[in-house]
Formats: structure tokens, C-alpha cells, sequence
């Protein structure tokens, strides 16, 4: 086989397995549904058949009443709206609000929800409560009850600036680890009274940093009440440390190619492919090697691709490591000798 042929099969199974290993990475397992609608729904989450999920609590029901299909959290109303491998899900809930009018008090709800075995992340979502008399609290159980909240105030729709929340009509706060209760307390201390004219309702919400911007308008809107967020939730297999689950391996999740990772939130252990190898660790086979020298292109002389790593090296004439990184290929230098000429002395 000439070397133009060798390099372009070469080149073709670099492609391929690239590609494999991309589309492994989100793989349900064999013979299970792998998407509901536009969700793609990676094991150790399954949906259909219970025999697709690692356990009851990674189960995902699929509504086709809607079109496209949507895709819910176990048996909840909960939405789903994003499955990660890394160990974070995307969900959407509603908005809390307490409403008032010129009586007092006339619409309330408290977007109360029990995750169990899911952890609100406290590393990617913020609480957040918008309004200009606004007492708001969000209360739950992290092993013990907690209770974290802020307040907002402002007198007059001309003190409101679009994209801030600093107190003034909107606030934000952290949530604290280990979250997996949620519910929605509000006060106010005029009752509104002194802000009806644009701000009827006080809301409250967990959402995921970054997903909401600060509008002056939303105190106003009377259908802000009906919007949803979303939310991400950090999940783990079981309750065990790594050291603890590897000790037992007829029911370790981290098949071949893969190692187990400590969460930073909560109990349970995950999976990560090797330096090398990617796709989905929960599967056999599901870590695949990756060609690093087509996807990071490391080398700036030839990149040889070994199983779960590379090598650089120089061509003839040059010097180096060979890495983009590092010290490169460069000319040798020839070194440089005494020419001696014999000198012929002539008497005469």
C-alpha cells in the first residue's frame, strides 16, 4: 500500500473513532429507548423499560402526550431538560409568589418540591427573589433544617436598574450543600401597599447562575407568576464512598477504562473515563480510546496515537520533544571543526 493510501485509512479511522466515541458518550443501554424527544437520556438514567435505569430513582418517564415528547424526573412533575454525564441534570420548576391587592394578601404559592435522593446544587444555582417589599426564604432539610433567604426593597420604579440584583427589587443568595428539600416562605412589610401602582407580587426561585437577568418590567408583569426556570441538580450512584464501592464488584458502576470519583456534593460516587478515553463509563465497553492527535494536536513534528496517550517526534535533521508545548523541533546545529592546511614552506 503506498503511503498517500496508508495515511488517508489512517486518517479515516482516526475519524471514526473520534466519532464512536462522541456518540458513546451519551448511549443509553443496549436495547433501551436512548432519547425522549430532544432529551438524550445516557445510562445510568433509562426510561421505557425499568430494566434500563441503574435503579428506581434514575428512571426518566417519557410523556408523549406532548409534541415533541417531554421527559420527567421518576414519577414527579418535574421536567427534565438536560442529562450530564459529569454528574449534574438540568431540570425546569416554577416561580413562588405571594400577590397582594388592595385588601391584602390574594394569591399564594410556596413551589414547594422533595428531590430525596437529588441534590440541589449549591455551586450552580442561586437564590433569587424579585420584588419591592419582599421577605424571601427558602427552608428544606440537609440533614438538618436550614433555612437561607434575602430581602428586597425599593420605593419608586425609577430607583431599578435592568440586570442588577443587589436589594434593590431583586436579590440573590447561595444555596447551602446538601439541599434536598425546597419550599418557599414570603412577608412583606406594608403588604405592598406602598408599591401597588407596579409591584403586586413578591417571587421567589432557585435557578441556575446566570439564567435570569434582572428586568425592571418582570414587577409588573402579571405572568411572571407562570414562568418556569431552570435548575441543576447534582446526582451520584448510591451512598457509598469510591473506596467503599470498589470493595464490592459485583455492583460497581465503573466498568472498563474508567475510574471512580468522591462527588463534591453529598454521598455516592461517580464515573470518569481515563485520561484518553471517553464516552460513557457506565457501560461496558463504553470508555473508548480517543485519537488525541486528531483532537488536540499536540505535536508540532509527527504525532504517533497510543492507547490512552501519544508521542511527538521530530523528522530527520531536527530536534526536540516534538510538543506544541514544550520545546518544539528545531534544526540540529552542525558543529563547527578546525580545517587544517598543511603549509608547504618552499627554500630557495
Amino acid at each position: 500500500m503506498g503511503f498517500r493510501c496508508m495515511f488517508k485509512v489512517l486518517a479515516l479511522f482516526a475519524v471514526a473513532l473520534t466519532v464512536t466515541a462522541t456518540s458513546v458518550a451519551g448511549q443509553a443501554k443496549a436495547g433501551c429507548q436512548s432519547n425522549c424527544g430532544n432529551i438524550s437520556i445516557p445510562y445510568p438514567f433509562g426510561t421505557g423499560s425499568t430494566d434500563c435505569n441503574i435503579s428506581k430513582r434514575f428512571f426518566i418517564r417519557c410523556n408523549t402526550s406532548f409534541n415533541p415528547p417531554k421527559a420527567f424526573l421518576t414519577t414527579s412533575d418535574i421536567e427534565v431538560l438536560h442529562i450530564s454525564l459529569n454528574g449534574y441534570l438540568r431540570i425546569q420548576y416554577s416561580v413562588g409568589y405571594d400577590s397582594y391587592n388592595s385588601s391584602g394578601s390574594a394569591y399564594y404559592f410556596d413551589a414547594r418540591f422533595t428531590l430525596s435522593k437529588f441534590l440541589i446544587s449549591h455551586t450552580r444555582n442561586k437564590f433569587t427573589a424579585i420584588g419591592c417589599d419582599t421577605y424571601a426564604y427558602v427552608e428544606g432539610f440537609t440533614g438538618q433544617t436550614y433555612s437561607t433567604g434575602c430581602v428586597s426593597f425599593c420605593y419608586d420604579v425609577a430607583d431599578l436598574v435592568n440586570g442588577s440584583c443587589s436589594g434593590i427589587g431583586c436579590c440573590q443568595t447561595a444555596l447551602p450543600k446538601g439541599v434536598t428539600d425546597y419550599e418557599l416562605s414570603f412577608d412583606s412589610y406594608w403588604k405592598h401597599s406602598k408599591v401597588l401602582s407596579f409591584n403586586l407580587c413578591s417571587y421567589g426561585f432557585a435557578v441556575e447562575d446566570g439564567a435570569y437577568s434582572f428586568s425592571v418590567s418582570d414587577l409588573s408583569n402579571i405572568n411572571f407568576s407562570k414562568r418556569k426556570f431552570p435548575i441543576i441538580l447534582d446526582w451520584t450512584i448510591g451512598n457509598r464512598s469510591c473506596m467503599e464501592a470498589k470493595m464490592d464488584v459485583d455492583n460497581y458502576a465503573c466498568k472498563q477504562n474508567s475510574d471512580c470519583i468522591d462527588p463534591e456534593n453529598g454521598r455516592g460516587y461517580l464515573c470518569k473515563c481515563l485520561h484518553g478515553f471517553q464516552g460513557n463509563p457506565y457501560l461496558s465497553d463504553g470508555c473508548q480510546v480517543i485519537n488525541e492527535c486528531e483532537t488536540l494536536k499536540p505535536c508540532s513534528g509527527t504525532c504517533h496515537n497510543l492507547p490512552g496517550s501519544y508521542n511527538c517526534s521530530c523528522p530527520k535533521g531536527f530536534e526536540g520533544d516534538g510538543r506544541k508545548k514544550g520545546t518544539g523541533c528545531n534544526p540540529k546545529v552542525k558543529p563547527h571543526f578546525p580545517i587544517l592546511v598543511d603549509t608547504l614552506v618552499y627554500y630557495i
